[in-house]
C-alpha cells in the first residue's frame, strides 16, 4: 500500500508581495526552499492563517536570502501581502517507509527567517 504524507512544511511565513497579473506560481526565497527541502516547480498547498484561505500551486525561486514570499496569478486573490501562510509539501510512501519518514519543518519568524528547524 501506498500512503501520502507531509514531506516538508514552512510555517508562518509573511506573503512579501502579491500579484495577479503573472503566471500563477508561489514564490519562495531559494535559502528557504533549500532547507525545507522544497524544489522549484514542486506542488505544494497553501494555508492562509490569516484568512483561512487555502490553495495548491507550485514553487518558483525568489533570490536567495531576499527573505521574499510572493504570491502569483490566480492565487494573488487568496493571499496578500502582509497575511500569514503555512507551505506544505506532501509524499508518496510504502508502508514500510512510514516508520523511518520524519518530515522537514521550518518554524519561521516575522521577518520570514528560521526560528527552528524540525526534523
Amino acid at each position: 500500500m501506498i500512503v501520502f504524507y507531509l514531506k516538508s512544511k514552512i510555517h508562518r511565513a509573511k506573503v512579501t508581495y502579491s500579484n495577479v497579473d503573472y503566471e500563477g506560481s508561489l514564490g519562495i526565497d531559494e535559502e528557504l526552499m533549500k532547507e525545507a527541502g522544497m524544489k522549484e516547480y514542486e506542488r505544494v498547498e497553501v494555508y492562509n492563517v490569516t484568512n483561512g484561505e487555502r490553495f495548491a500551486t507550485y514553487l518558483i525561486k525568489e533570490p536567495s536570502g531576499s527573505r521574499k514570499v510572493g504570491v502569483y496569478g490566480a492565487a494573488a486573490h487568496k493571499a496578500r501581502e502582509g497575511d500569514i501562510i503555512i507551505i506544505t509539501s506532501y509524499c508518496h510512501l510504502t508502508e514500510d517507509e512510514v516508520d523511518f519518514h520524519v518530515p522537514r519543518v521550518l518554524l519561521l519568524d516575522e521577518n520570514n527567517r528560521i526560528k527552528l528547524t524540525k526534523n
